[in-house]
């Protein structure tokens, strides 16, 4: 009773017309670069940026806390 529902469906079936109608053209851009539209060139001055940012702030949180003292201000 229940083996061709799939089949049976109308979902299924407007489905199936509407990928037969309009054929989508095959993507070349994947991930983070379809997304933005950015070139390699921008993505990895993003990429530098972005781990200097994470080296800045967890720098600045090692000092707060006073796990680490930086010797030029003693």
């Amino acid at each position: 009773m229940l083996d061709n529902l799939r089949d049976q469906s109308s979902f299924q079936e407007e489905e199936d017309a509407l990928e037969t109608n309009t054929p989508k053209p095959p993507s070349q851009r994947h991930g983070f670069d379809r997304i933005t539209g950015t070139s390699a060139r921008q993505r990895f001055a993003l990429a530098v940026m972005l781990s200097i940012m994470v080296c800045l702030v967890g720098t600045m949180l090692l000092v707060i806390s006073g796990k680490m003292v930086p010797e030029f201000l003693f």
